[in-house]
């Protein structure tokens, strides 16, 4: 479905909310495999400018939609529609792009191929320049496994990316991280209903999502969070009445499937091919004004590994946005971590780039 235009031919958004889909055809993957009929959702937010000068591109996170990140989307709010064309595409494996949970035979569920961070990169690549008509993009930002793509983007294209913001997540995935990528993945796959990847309803495998949850209810908060008993501000009335609303009620949901299709993506996330296997240089391709933006105590992507990272970046910039959510702050679970957050992004947003 195509996206709406206003008498001058710009490009708009026909409806909030409603999520627009980009055909890819015989999308060849970088693991070998072509996917026939691929489709790449997305969601767009104000208006794209006749110099197509102010797109900005905002992938999601591990388990998320297009919709994830509205929180900071909007008139007057830090990615202001009054200013910017902003773009969330859907990740492959999302469930709302091409996704095992969605895709027949025989491409299906548990035989959906492999699929890379280059491979969203690649079909995001075709909506900004083929759909959009876009040269370059004013910046790319995203969290977790969007600041993933980020970095993709920014190796890949850096001449379409002056200015960029990976918040809480790095050009490779560190060790320790993909240790934990392989525990939750070893308990979703555990339900006996999992059934190799074939069962006939993602609501079988509640034995394993919910075990995928105690694991991110553990990894994906600091010690403080629950130490200093920081969900009481959100309204719940313990620790383990927050794990079962928030977190297990969020994944509660989700396609097993679809999740395993992300998590391989990100335990394999590295840019290094770009740099003939070294991950300094390919960092230093990267020309933009990048910002690295990791969250203190976050066990996933650790301020440690980000600030390496951003020491090889030719116009790096580190800012800690220190939070007991850990990992988790980008949800906006407190109002000071949204206004940091925002804080950084309208920083990154109105730099000189490069």
């Amino acid at each position: 479905m195509a996206v709406g235009t206003d008498r001058q031919g710009y490009y708009t958004h026909a409806e909030h909310g409603e999520h627009e889909y980009l055909d890819l055809g015989s999308f060849v993957l970088a693991s070998g495999y072509t996917l026939p009929d691929a489709r790449l959702a997305y969601r767009t937010h104000g208006t794209l400018n006749g110099r197509k000068d102010n797109l900005v591109l905002f992938p999601h996170m591990y388990s998320g939609t297009p919709s994830s990140l509205d929180l900071y989307i909007g008139p007057g709010k830090p990615l202001d529609t009054e200013k910017y064309f902003v773009v969330c595409p859907g990740q492959l494996g999302g469930g709302l792009s091409s996704s095992p949970s969605n895709t027949p035979a025989p491409f299906d569920r548990g035989q959906f191929p492999p699929v890379a961070i280059a491979d969203d990169v690649a079909a995001q690549y075709r909506l900004v320049t083929d759909h959009f008509g876009a040269e370059e993009t004013h910046a790319v930002l995203g969290w977790s496994m969007g600041a993933q793509q980020t970095y993709e983007w920014a190796a890949r294209h850096p001449d379409m990316v002056p200015r960029a913001a990976a918040f809480a997540g790095t050009a490779k995935t560190p060790a320790h991280n993909q240790v934990f990528i392989d525990l939750h993945l070893e308990l979703l796959r555990s339900d006996p209903a999992f059934a190799d990847g074939f069962y006939t309803d993602a609501a079988d495998v509640r034995l394993g999502l919910t075990r995928h949850a105690l694991a991110f209810s553990l990894e994906g908060f600091t010690h403080e969070w629950y130490r200093g008993e920081h969900w009481r501000g959100l309204g719940y009335a313990s620790a383990d009445d927050f794990r079962q609303h928030f977190v297990r009620g969020y994944f509660a949901r989700m396609d097993p499937n679809n999740l395993i299709t992300q998590a391989r993506k990100w335990w394999a996330g590295d840019i290094s091919p770009h740099g003939g296997g070294s991950l300094p240089a390919a960092l230093g391709r990267i020309t933009g004004h990048f910002f690295v933006v990791p969250f203190g105590g976050d066990n996933f992507f650790p301020v440690e590994d980000c600030e390496i990272e951003a020491g090889h970046l030719p116009h790096g910039e580190l800012r800690v946005i220190d939070t007991p959510a850990g990992h988790f702050a980008m949800f906006g679970l407190r109002e000071q971590d949204v206004a940091r957050i925002g804080e950084v992004m309208t920083e990154v947003l109105s730099s000189p780039g490069y």
